[in-house]
């Protein structure tokens, strides 16, 4: 597999004199006048999920530059070798197969002939542990006495599936409520255990190493509670999620459900960390799910490079974050059961592609990741949209609707999607004052994201579309999308100072921290 750097192609420099020679000065409001068919041409539809591009700062050269770019940079052998279960995490040495996770049990692996036979050989584990996991959560379900579900994670074991569970509450199971404790901040899990009683709990402890520190101080504090509230069967009320199975025997469990060193936290909602899900909306609801996503997946390795809705998005991210200089990206679901969709997707792609080195190790002379965050529809409009519509810097702004709602509420529907409409439009129209307080100077990007129905399917098939726009962007940067060292210096120095609170011990401390622990102890 050959990689170029982006800022070592032909295509590169060409997309720099596309940019000053006239391309950052792009009108939108020109760009339709001018081109009739631009919404045609801008807009595609992948499995599940309409998109619209047209209203960014996009032309027909700087999207064919972009093509090239990417082909340039070796981003279709970078696609397909993560297809072939080939080690492109080289920081850890490992595979990056979550699709695989979502792959047919009697689907033909007939697209990694060079890996087929290791493959296929995960691919049997894989569906053995997910019928295992699936039969579990049926139990579940048909455990009249077990009313409330808590899931303790963090990261991934705790963003992916809260979201999922929320996201689908109109496909869960009734007579039951899930809560998800990640925070090692005890109001959280406190709060939670208020409101439980333990003979009708179940405590899922999601963890792959049975030893990240927030979750198993949760752990031990949530087995506690349990014993001190007169519980017995711990085995009957806890579960794991790992692969240290000693660790959750030693610590009473008996059940757990493992997964394997090729699925990264922020990609693990599709293993046995989807066991909320999984008993939220049942085996069939959670085969969808997966099949949703299996189907983009299916359309991010096929599809043209012109036509692949996860290589368009992803390019058009390197185009805003490299040429035009947009520090951050805005997440707007319009549908309030997505309201965990941004935070989900600040994992996703900052924890992936928010790397200042290249795959070897070099310092990168450009910018990475961006800044991602936002809120529902229409709640942002009454925050922070005064920023999007007349602040000094411009976002992007993605917006996710939903055609047909799960309610029969009269009128909701009809105004929720004319406020997202609406504010596209706005955007990128503005309005003229003279220049005054009520002027919109207008001509600032978005793009569109319809689903027909918020379903198992269409959120897998959405979910998998920004794992691989994330993979796009990353490689055509050079980066390791799937490692993250960043998040360890903070927890080793954590320990070290955990014991200075406990001791009073300051030397060799920076003032500011020998300050705040006097202040602290």
């Amino acid at each position: 597999m050959t990689r170029t750097r982006c800022d070592r192609t032909t295509a590169w420099g060409a997309l720099q004199a596309a940019y000053d020679g006239g391309a950052r000065a792009l009108d939108l409001r020109q760009a339709f006048a001018s081109d009739k068919e631009r919404f045609t041409r801008l807009s595609q539809t992948a499995p599940h999920v309409f998109a619209d591009l047209s209203k960014n700062l996009l032309d027909t050269r700087t999207e064919a530059l972009l093509v090239q770019l990417a082909q340039e940079c070796g981003v279709e052998a970078h696609r397909d070798a993560m297809f072939a279960g080939e080690a492109i995490n080289n920081t850890e040495n490992r595979a990056v197969m979550h699709w695989l996770l979502r792959y047919p049990a009697l689907a033909p692996v007939n697209h990694a002939q060079s890996a087929i036979k290791n493959i296929a050989n995960e691919l049997t584990q894989v569906h053995s542990t997910l019928d295992a996991m699936l039969a579990y959560a049926q139990t579940v379900r048909d455990d009249a006495a077990i009313t409330d579900v808590v899931n303790i994670g963090i990261g991934g074991s705790d963003l992916g599936p809260q979201m999922a569970v929320l996201a689908l509450d109109a496909f869960a199971i009734a007579g039951k409520r899930f809560h998800f404790v990640s925070n090692v901040d005890g109001h959280e899990l406190d709060s939670v255990l208020k409101k439980l009683k333990p003979e009708n709990t179940l405590f899922l402890i999601a963890s792959k190493t049975f030893t990240t520190i927030e979750t198993m101080t949760n752990a031990r504090s949530a087995k506690a509670w349990f014993a001190a509230q007169g519980g017995t069967d711990t085995a009957r009320h806890f579960a794991a999620l790992t692969t240290n199975v000693e660790a959750a025997q030693a610590f009473g469990i008996s059940t757990t459900f493992g997964f394997w060193d090729w699925v990264g936290g922020r990609y693990s909602l599709w293993s046995a960390i989807g066991l909320p899900l999984a008993i939220a909306i049942g085996a069939e609801g959670f085969r969808a799910f997966l099949a949703g996503a299996h189907d983009m997946d299916e359309h991010f390795r096929t599809a043209p490079l012109a036509r692949n809705l996860p290589m368009r998005l992803g390019l058009l991210d390197v185009w805003y974050r490299n040429f035009h200089g947009f520090t951050s990206r805005s997440i707007a679901p319009y549908h309030s059961a997505l309201k965990r969709y941004p935070a989900y997707l600040q994992q996703l792609e900052m924890e992936s592609n928010g790397k200042r080195v290249d795959a070897l190790g070099e310092a990168l002379p450009f910018a990475t990741s961006p800044a991602l965050w936002g809120e529902p529809g229409t709640n942002g409009q009454h925050a922070y949209f005064q920023m999007l519509h007349q602040g000094t810097d411009v976002v992007p702004v993605e917006f996710v609707a939903v055609k047909k709602a799960r309610h029969a509420l009269a009128g909701h529907q009809t105004l929720l999607l004319a406020n997202v409409l609406a504010q596209a439009q706005a955007l990128m129209v503005g309005k003229s004052d003279g220049g005054g307080h009520k002027n919109f100077s207008g001509n600032r990007p978005s793009t569109f994201l319809l689903l027909d129905e918020l379903t198992p399917t269409t959120l897998g098939a959405l979910i998998a579309l920004q794992e691989h726009r994330v993979f796009v962007s990353g490689s055509i940067w050079d980066i390791n999308s799937f490692d993250q060292w960043g998040v360890e210096l903070g927890k080793v120095l954590a320990k070290d100072v955990e014991a200075r609170l406990l001791s009073g011990d300051v030397s060799g401390l920076d003032g500011s921290t020998v300050g705040l622990l006097a202040l602290l102890r």
